[in-house]
């Protein structure tokens, strides 16, 4: 698994809910790449909550929805927005039983669209819900442009040279 660093923070009004890190309300996601999918440990606290102690549908939503962008960005090499987004919802899921881990991958691609599935499971390993997320892709130049993505290179530390022995 290799960490994934967000290439966005520098951008004048970057205040993504789902990744930026100085929204105080948002949510603050972090991510690694896990072979074919983009994993995110979170953690959600009580304001998140819609009711005693259970984590609020639409905050899942987020979580599915944004872990699903950040497939587009890491496995397609480019940006672009939701056009769907199908949710099951399983099980209750309880803040405290966290933190939680979302997983995604890529399910397949058509024309200028991308089809990931995402899972949300809690401490436990239980399932809790599950999305089919389907967005509309941008060519990379589009996406330059429109969504300052900057290339599959800026998500990774750079491996340092080995130096060459005599």
């Amino acid at each position: 698994m290799r960490s994934i660093k967000n290439p966005f923070l520098h951008l004048d009004g970057y205040n993504c809910f789902g990744c930026a890190p100085g929204n105080t309300i948002g949510l603050a996601m972090q991510f690694a790449e896990d072979g074919e999918e983009i994993v995110s440990t979170w953690e959600p606290g009580e304001l998140y909550a819609g009711f005693k102690g259970v984590l609020h549908g639409g905050i899942q939503a987020t979580l599915h929805d944004e872990i699903a962008s950040w497939v587009v960005f890491i496995k397609l090499e480019t940006a672009g927005y939701t056009s769907k987004l199908e949710m099951n919802y399983l099980s209750p899921v309880y803040t405290k039983n966290s933190p939680l881990t979302l997983r995604s991958k890529l399910v397949r691609t058509e024309e200028k669209k991308a089809v990931m599935s995402t899972s949300l499971f809690d401490s436990c390993g239980k399932l809790c819900s599950e999305s089919t997320a389907e967005y509309y892709i941008v060519t990379p130049h589009i996406a330059r442009k429109m969504f300052a993505y900057p290339g599959l290179e800026a998500f990774f530390e750079q491996d340092t040279p080995a130096k060459s022995r005599p």
